[in-house]
């Protein structure tokens, strides 16, 4: 990935991607953040965001000269008379000062211009979410269910292809899972057109990030994006081709459909086990073998070997002493008992009134 950065941008230079060349002059108009107060204040050139007000332009002109420009300190300048100053808003070379931008703003106002953007941004996100929601679902949902079925009943590669566009489309993979996933359960979509759906919706979400890269001044946050999609392409390459570990995945989700039909427990315990307890689990010993001494890569050597050892003992109980079966048991008993309490209350007024009835006639 690092070779497929540019090549006119060094280490540490700011980068200006095409995305952000494009959406940089309408948000500059709007709100511009002054990005030399996080740099001063994480360095020690002031001690906090006062020393950058009140926000002073020369001769009450607000525009970039008389407003941001700053001052050489080696001739002599001095803020107020050669430059002026500016807080958390400053003001753009090329667009000049945004809408919020204020002379004489003091912290407090320029606080309150950054609550209400970020409001005002996050509203604007949830409406246009809802709304390609909304869209999609009605969408699918005008669609007979034989339109569907051949519209998903297309070749694998093909079929990563429209997830990942339908993706690009709703810049959210979740938004493609969660809509097609209900289909899923209906028959619409088998679960082997889903699989290359859903792996397209992978690749899609990582468009998120190159474009979110190409906004960002530091190329270090492209290559991370780049990162994000070999990842991604990697591991379809590895389940998806050959047809033997084609079949790992979707044994796996059969078995935990089935699991999830005896017991709604079941997802929520796959969730915590695998995205936070394992995760947690193997970033906790790596991080042992980080610290570089003697003593805590004895004990993460210890802890790895009963981890395997762990790990060994459970598939031996799973496999050879029925825990499979002891835990659909369990599974089946709590489901049983659940069902049992939701129907108690009205299996106990029909024994009463079978009681009185007996009573009666006796």
């Amino acid at each position: 990935t690092k070779a497929m950065l540019p090549d006119n941008v060094k280490d540490g230079e700011a980068w200006s991607g095409p995305i952000k060349k494009i959406v940089s002059p309408l948000s500059d108009k709007i709100l511009k953040s002054n990005k030399d107060v996080i740099k001063d204040i994480a360095t020690g050139k002031v001690d906090s965001c006062d020393a950058y007000y009140p926000a002073l332009c020369l001769d009450g002109i607000e525009d970039y000269k008389h407003c941001a420009s700053k001052c050489d300190k080696d001739a002599g300048e001095e803020v107020g008379v050669d430059c002026g100053r500016v807080g958390l808003i400053t003001c753009d070379k090329n667009t000049g000062c945004p809408a919020f931008f204020q002379n004489g703003a003091n912290l407090h106002d320029d606080s309150i211009s950054g609550g209400v953007c970020l409001v005002l941004s996050l509203f604007l996100l949830i409406v246009c979410l809802m709304g390609l929601v909304n869209v999609l679902q009605r969408g699918l949902a005008g669609m007979s269910t034989r339109i569907i079925y051949k519209a998903t009943n297309v070749n694998g590669l093909i079929g990563i292809v429209i997830g990942a566009a339908i993706t690009i489309l709703v810049q959210s993979s979740s938004i493609t899972t969660s809509v097609l996933t209900p289909f899923v359960g209906l028959g619409v979509i088998q679960l082997e057109q889903m699989l290359p759906l859903t792996l397209g919706a992978n690749i899609g979400t990582t468009i998120t990030g190159l474009l979110a890269a190409m906004v960002s001044d530091n190329v270090d946050a492209l290559q991370v994006a780049l990162c994000h999609l070999f990842f991604n392409l990697s591991g379809i390459v590895i389940w998806y081709p050959i047809p033997i570990m084609r079949r790992v995945p979707l044994r796996g989700a059969r078995a935990l459909g089935r699991a999830t039909r005896r017991s709604r427990l079941v997802p929520p315990i796959y969730i915590i086990v695998v995205f936070f307890v394992i995760p947690l689990l193997l970033l906790g010993l790596s991080s042992l073998f980080m610290q570089k001494t003697v003593g805590f890569t004895v004990l993460g050597s210890f802890l790895v070997i009963g981890v395997v050892l762990g790990i060994a003992r459970f598939i031996w109980w799973w496999k050879k002493q029925e825990g499979l079966q002891k835990c659909l048991a369990c599974l089946d008993r709590r489901t049983d008992m659940n069902s049992t309490m939701k129907t108690l209350p009205e299996d106990m007024q029909f024994l009463k009134s079978k009681v009185s009835l007996l009573a009666e006639h006796t």
